[in-house]
């Protein structure tokens, strides 16, 4: 049985609205059989997101409902040479699959532009997406919205994805870091505006910026979940 090349890990809950727009786009890639494999990683969704990822034909796996654990999970079922992971609300076309394709089977870890819901993208978004762009190519740290890719070998040598509840996606790129510089692709994947959307532009921005300082200070990513989310200020994992 020949083995996939790239591992496509997707962690869900009640992402029903997103994740079908998603597959639909990673059916439409013009790759040879067998090249892909998609893994849908639910974390206990009540919605029809399990029977959606059925009726796609992607894997289907169960974990607790954590991002870090999900996606840990679908690292190891896994079986690709490359690892590529998306949120399920985020959408991807052809140019991010040219650019991606030619570094599957490297040894290298990276991530996507980002852009911030489809076009027309108003005036602060487009700041937003430019400054989180920016930044994460300057600092060699990703963001999960960004699509991160690594090989399998790199993320191997790191113990596999971080099992923790929020900053998973900084962490992965901390540990990464060390062993290479990530390469920062121009293509750009789209991902929902819908945490801003609930919580306002200025607020939610700011409460992330927050996030992401705290636990540069050293706080646990587990009093941040709890601080963050289960009090409601993002509203969305």
């Amino acid at each position: 049985m020949i083995k996939p090349r790239l591992s496509i890990v997707i962690p869900t809950l009640n992402e029903e609205q997103g994740l079908p727009l998603l597959l639909n786009d990673l059916r439409a890639i013009d790759a040879s059989p067998g090249f892909l494999e998609v893994l849908v990683v639910d974390g206990g969704s009540r919605d029809g997101t399990l029977a959606i990822t059925e009726e796609f034909g992607a894997r289907v796996l169960v974990s607790m409902p954590s991002r870090g654990g999900q996606l840990q999970t679908g690292f190891l079922a896994s079986q690709g040479q490359m690892l590529w992971f998306l949120h399920a609300d985020s959408r991807v076309d052809s140019t991010c699959w040219e650019a991606l394709e030619p570094l599957v089977g490297s040894r290298s870890w990276g991530r996507f532009d980002v852009r911030l819901g489809d076009a027309p993208v108003p005036l602060g978004f487009r700041i937003i997406a430019l400054v989180m762009n920016l930044r994460s190519c300057f600092t060699c740290i990703a963001t999960g919205d960004q699509g991160i890719f690594v090989a399998r070998e790199l993320i191997e040598r790191i113990g596999g994805v971080p099992e923790q509840p929020l900053m998973e996606d900084v962490e992965l790129s901390l540990r990464l870091r060390r062993l290479a510089p990530p390469t920062c692709l121009r293509a750009s994947l789209e991902t929902s505006r819908r945490r801003w959307d609930r919580g306002g532009l200025v607020r939610t921005t700011w409460q992330m910026l927050r996030l992401r300082s705290a636990y540069a200070l050293g706080a646990s990513a587990e009093s941040l979940f709890v601080r963050y989310y289960k009090r409601g200020s993002l509203g969305i994992l």
